[in-house]
């Protein structure tokens, strides 16, 4: 029997206006709904840090929100979430700059 997901009731975590949803291994930065592309960071791989588990290696995709297929216009991978997504940010910015023109 196919599983069903339950629909995220009330409001997402916001950064910089924009939703930032993750669901397991995947984060989605930005609206599918109203923006051209978004920012999909996948954690491939964790590493031990002081005893905690932290994301090590993380693929930086900037998605086609428009396309159907959601393809992938743009990708890369850094160590650590937070090289992953200043980067990923800073390729989704231009992306979206150079198609509100």
């Amino acid at each position: 029997m196919a599983e069903t997901k339950k629909k995220v009731e009330g409001e997402y975590l916001q950064y910089q206006g924009k939703p930032l949803v993750r669901e397991e291994n995947t984060i989605i930065y930005g609206d599918l709904n109203n923006d051209p592309f978004v920012l999909v960071l996948e954690i491939m791989s964790y590493k031990e840090e002081a005893g905690e588990k932290v994301p090590d290696k993380v693929l930086i995709q900037i998605v086609d929100a428009k396309d159907p297929n959601r393809s992938t216009v743009q990708s890369g991978s850094k160590s650590g979430l937070h090289d992953a997504f200043s980067l990923g940010l800073t390729w989704l910015d231009l992306k979206l700059k150079k198609s509100a023109q």
